[in-house]
């Protein structure tokens, strides 16, 4: 016997156990079915994606569905056949709602696919190991579904000491775990060898309620050398739970909102370690499970090892299912399980019971009467919480007390539903509280992500606003500099026109100056030439005359570069308005006129007036250059 100290658990009931009915008989095989109904999703976790197609011939062991998810296990084909329909199927589920499945049609030939073991796991990494059982598509066999391999991924900053294999199977009527523990014993111990070659625990625990003396014995005749403890706990109701069983090997409890492996310790079902083992070590994939069958209305109830994806109905029949005494059918155990609303949905991974009821056997309950605060739901709560003010505030949905009060730490054992004098569905209340709970969980998670989608794309239009902003401005700065540059080089280039203008008009005048007093000075000579006619004179009055030939055609020259300097640069509306205003010849031609006859009636009026030389020189100048621009006309 061990010496392992046990805890006694805090509450807990003792229902008729009705395990006799199914566990008098060897494990038997289910006849292969026709058609095998394989449900996408059999896990807790992401739901997989089909890998195969309709009309697809698939072998018995070949993976068809798988996900990228971390939380999921892939499917596999419980039998060679053919693909004949994906879609949606009856599912094992409370709410009767279909769920997606791949339809295979059985060829009879049940013809495996090529297997790959690792026989001498010794040799293998955990790496490699966990990787095996992941391919293998193992979640936890005692009904919780868990994948197997997260959960035996615990963080490296906090190793395993304590590893519990969970064969206590407190649920009445179930005894798929009882007869697998005494027919597969040396399977189930060279499967918690795997487990301890990842984990490397300190301890290994294997836990068996007492009310089952056959399987305790098996699994103690095949230890064999190893120092694993086989304990035999006490027989009460929910010892099979993952937190009340650590509580009863250990002592402790695992605080709310923690998992027990922050605690070291983990728990792993019977069933799940015989997986692991033919994963590992027969390369075999979880396409089979034991399932009970049991109630009244069967002939013979039994424990069969069926494949999954078998309907119900057929293996109801094979225990000789009597319909016309069955009342109801459900899946697990009549505390935990639940009504199966179709015959025709198949067995999944966490099928671990059919319960074919009659009505005597388990009768409807009475009609509910007000709770009258006696108390004795909490007195067997097995999860120390208060059953009577949760109902209370499932009633009022006040969500928030029921999170204060730790409502996801009930495990709906329905211990208080069965101590309950007033006949009240308590973990009914629990379960459709938690369900609002998680729903209005995920509604204010979608609006949280709408928020946060709506916030980024404001913050993303008021960033892209500030880059044009920026770039408007850029822009603007960039044209302002320019055109300040241009208005710089324009006055520049004003300023020396204008000075360079200046320089020619003064040159200019110079020139009219020096050609109106050479013009002057040979006038004067020719008077005096005609009054004394000398040798001396004509030659004086021909240097005179050549002096104002040359002044008279520098002035002609700096006219028309004075002309050419002055003219504007043509753009388009100077050309436009040149075209406006522009006169015929004849009319440039008469202005010409006019400015002659104009200067040369000044000049005269001046030398009648007697002026002064210097304005007559000037006016003889103008007349001039009025005489050279209308011969330059004509």
């Amino acid at each position: 016997m061990s010496t392992w100290p046990i805890h006694p658990l805090r509450g807990g009931v003792h229902p008729p156990q009705h395990k006799s009915l199914s566990n008098q008989q060897p494990i038997q095989r289910a006849p292969l079915p026709k058609q095998l109904i394989v449900p996408l999703l059999q896990h807790l976790g992401s739901v997989t994606e089909a890998r195969v197609n309709v009309g697809d011939y698939v072998l018995k062991g070949q993976l068809i569905a798988d996900s990228t998810h971390l939380i999921s296990a892939p499917v596999h084909a419980p039998s060679s056949g053919t693909v004949s329909f994906i879609g949606p199927q009856p599912y094992p589920h409370a709410s009767g709602q279909l769920m997606d499945a791949i339809v295979i049609d059985t060829d009879g030939l049940d013809q495996w696919c090529a297997l790959e073991a690792l026989a001498h796991f010794q040799q293998a990494s955990a790496t490699e190991l966990l990787e095996k059982i992941h391919q293998a598509g193992i979640s936890g066999l005692g009904g919780g579904g868990f994948p197997t391999a997260v959960k035996l991924s615990p963080t490296s900053n906090q190793p395993i000491e304590t590893l519990i294999i969970n064969g206590a199977e407190c649920e009445p009527y179930i005894t798929a775990d009882d007869v697998l523990m005494r027919e597969k014993a040396p399977q189930l111990l060279l499967g918690i060898d795997i487990l301890v070659q990842i984990l490397q625990p300190e301890n290994v625990l294997i836990a068996i309620e007492d009310n089952k003396p056959e399987a305790i014995a098996a699994v103690r005749g095949a230890l064999q050398s190893r120092r694993y403890q086989v304990i035999a706990i006490p027989t009460v109701y929910p010892s099979g739970g993952e937190r009340q069983l650590i509580e009863i090997l250990t002592g402790q409890q695992v605080p709310s909102a923690q998992l027990p492996a922050q605690l070291g310790i983990l728990c792993q079902n019977v069933g799940t370690a015989v997986a692991v083992h033919d994963a590992v070590i027969e390369g075999k994939p979880l396409i089979s499970r034991i399932t009970t069958l049991t109630g009244l209305a069967l002939q013979k109830p039994m424990n069969v090892e069926c494949l999954i994806g078998t309907p119900a109905i057929e293996l109801l029949e094979f225990a000789g299912l009597q319909k016309a005494q069955m009342s109801r059918l459900i899946v697990g155990g009549p505390m935990m399980g639940f009504t199966l609303p179709a015959l025709d949905a198949p067995i999944i991974k966490t099928s671990n019971c059919l319960l074919a009821a009659t009505a005597q056997e388990l009768p409807a309950p009475p009609p509910a009467l007000p709770c009258i605060r006696c108390g004795d739901c909490a007195e067997v709560c097995p999860a120390n919480l208060l059953p009577q003010q949760l109902h209370f505030y499932a009633l009022g949905d006040d969500h928030p007390q029921l999170q204060a009060h730790n409502l996801f730490d009930c495990i709906e054992c329905g211990a208080c539903a069965y101590v309950c004098p007033s006949s009240i569905p308590l973990v009914q209340y629990y379960r459709a509280a938690k369900a609002d709970i998680r729903e209005q969980a995920q509604k204010l998670a979608k609006a949280e992500h709408a928020k946060q989608r709506f916030e980024f794309r404001q913050e993303r239009l008021r960033l892209e606003e500030e880059r044009k902003e920026a770039e408007r401005q850029a822009r603007a700065e960039r044209l302002a500099k320019s055109k300040a540059e241009q208005a710089k080089k324009a006055a520049q280039a004003a300023q020396t026109v204008e000075a360079s203008q200046a320089q020619a008009e003064d040159e200019l005048k110079r020139l009219k100056i020096a050609a109106s007093m050479a013009q002057v000075a040979l006038r004067k000579a020719e008077k005096q030439l005609d009054i004394h006619n000398t040798d001396e004179l004509r030659a004086q009055v021909e240097q005179l005359r050549e002096a104002s030939a040359q002044a008279k055609q520098a002035l002609d020259a700096a006219s028309a570069a004075s002309s050419t300097s002055r003219a504007p640069v043509p753009t388009e509306a100077t050309e436009a308005t040149a075209k406006a205003e522009a006169s015929p010849a004849e009319q440039a031609l008469k202005k010409a006129k006019i400015e002659v006859a104009m200067k040369r009636a000044a000049l005269r009026k001046a030398e009648r007036n007697e002026a002064d030389e210097a304005t007559l020189t000037i006016l003889q100048a103008e007349l001039t250059q009025a005489e050279h621009n209308l011969a330059a006309l004509n």
